[in-house]
């Protein structure tokens, strides 16, 4: 299991410009497929909608085509939320915008972001003994998710010193 504490010691060579550490966090594959599906589900949509009267000729379809553009929007509204997870940093935090839920967190609030193997995302130890997932960094993307859950650590460590950092 791979670990990033705060606290860890890494080498300069590892460390990205101080410029390039607020660059926002976000998946790169996991927004490329659900935007593409997004967009297939939505022309699907259109053409099930348009074709649909003549599929069942001489019925009253109107219920059935606004049935479908609402499942259809639903699925595509989804997907979008999918591809727009995201953490946005900044000097005072960060703000994590997950599936479902957003959440603005202080840089005092994180004790240690965990990205072992085995974990889709990373996920931020909170100092309330909570936890956090962040899924602007997934697994899917291998090498680089590594690389941003390491520049998420940094950030974390270079806004948790102290003068008597023990």
């Amino acid at each position: 299991m791979t670990e990033h504490s705060p606290g860890a010691s890494r080498g300069d060579d590892d460390r990205p410009g101080l410029a390039d550490l607020y660059v926002p966090f976000r998946p790169r594959y996991a927004r490329l497929v659900t935007l593409g599906l997004a967009g297939v589900v939505l022309a699907l949509t259109v053409v099930l909608i348009v074709t649909f009267p003549r599929l069942a000729p001489g019925s009253d379809v109107l219920g059935d085509q606004v049935g479908f553009g609402l499942v259809g929007g639903a699925i595509a509204l989804f997907c979008w939320r999918q591809a727009t997870v995201s953490a946005r940093v900044d000097p005072q935090g960060i703000s994590v915008r997950n599936l479902v839920f957003s959440r603005r967190l202080e840089w005092a609030e994180i004790v240690l972001v965990r990205f072992g193997e085995g974990r889709p995302w990373a996920q931020l130890d909170l100092a309330d003994g909570d936890t956090l997932a962040v899924m602007g960094v997934q697994r899917a993307d291998g090498a680089r998710a590594e690389r941003e859950a390491r520049r998420l650590a940094t950030l974390v460590e270079l806004h948790s010193r102290t003068p008597r950092d023990d």
